[in-house]
């Protein structure tokens, strides 16, 4: 079971939520070798650390160059600065042909958000970027001048569930031309007509599609979680957080048991595909009314856990 009363490591960077319900989905084996495939913060590495033995392991990935901030002085620790969907790539450079457990937790982090200089928050002016990699090219104003209208509407319905995104669309491909999106006020002052209800919760909903776009949030996550079956040593575990309903339907179908597919030498015949997970959390593991008192940013979080066959 969770203990309530031992410390959650955190610190200005990011407060990891859920944390003590991933350390106990995780159950952490001493002498294992585990991935925390979005490091961040350190802070769900650190409480991994903590279970670790001499001889366990931990590889941690994160795209985000800040990020090496937070290492803490710990030889058992290897960081990858890479994105998460090059799991396989860079456990197998490492020797590494499978792990005990991977956690992965997509929310993004509190630094990005706080830091005005990287263009994820609307509280903040600076660069309209948003780029997770800086490595990366395409920014978040380079999406908002080349998409077209219905990219951009299909973009704010899935990913933002913005209530007028096909006005939106629209106002922004009409309108756009006439301005220079180099910052975040930029573009907040470019869609301020069309902007409905309450304009903190619209421009999240807004930046929020933006960011999954810029960062092929979700391509990741699918190459991701194919990956994950032959990564994971019978026994282990994945633990996964989401903060978005498409990322938590992808989690879940993962998790579950393929269909069965039809049998290629008579049509009339279907072979029943092998079981690969036994799904640990039937329900997705909400953060309690404390933490959500706590950190706001736990509130929309789902935490999927299963173990590998």
């Amino acid at each position: 079971m969770t203990n309530p009363t031992s410390t959650i490591p955190s610190s200005d960077y990011h407060i990891p939520v859920l944390f003590h319900e991933t350390m106990q989905y995780l159950n952490i084996q001493p002498d294992g070798v585990y991935v925390d495939a979005t490091f961040g913060g350190g802070g769900h590495s650190r409480g991994i650390l903590s279970k670790l033995g001499p001889k366990g392991r931990l590889i941690a990935f994160d795209q985000d160059a800040d990020a090496k901030n937070n290492l803490p002085n710990d030889e058992r620790i290897v960081f990858i600065p890479e994105n998460f969907k090059y799991l396989q790539r860079f456990l197998r450079l490492h020797k590494i042909h499978q792990v005990d457990g991977v956690l992965a937790d997509l929310g993004v982090s509190s630094h990005q958000f706080d830091e005005g200089t990287r263009g994820f928050s609307t509280r903040f002016d600076g660069p309209f970027d948003m780029r997770m990699d800086q490595r990366q090219t395409r920014t978040a104003a380079q999406v908002i001048e080349s998409f077209s209208e219905t990219e951009l509407h299909k973009m704010f319905e899935q990913y933002g569930e913005v209530t007028n995104s096909k006005t939106l669309a629209k106002h922004i491909v009409d309108n756009r031309k006439h301005v220079k999106l180099n910052t975040v006020q930029d573009f907040k002052t470019l869609i301020a007509p069309v902007v409905k209800g309450n304009p903190n919760k619209y421009w999240a909903q807004v930046f929020q599609a933006i960011r999954i776009v810029v960062n092929e949030e979700m391509e990741v996550l699918s190459d991701f979680l194919a990956q994950l079956s032959e990564v994971i040593k019978p026994g282990g575990r994945a633990v996964i957080i989401t903060f978005h309903s498409i990322e938590d339907r992808m989690v879940k179908n993962a998790f579950k048991v393929a269909p069965e597919e039809e049998n290629p030498s008579n049509p009339f015949l279907s072979n029943p595909r092998e079981k690969v997970w036994n799904i640990i959390t039937k329900k997705p593991v909400m953060a309690s009314d404390k933490e959500m008192k706590e950190n706001n940013r736990s509130r929309s979080a789902k935490l999927r856990a299963a173990e590998r066959v």
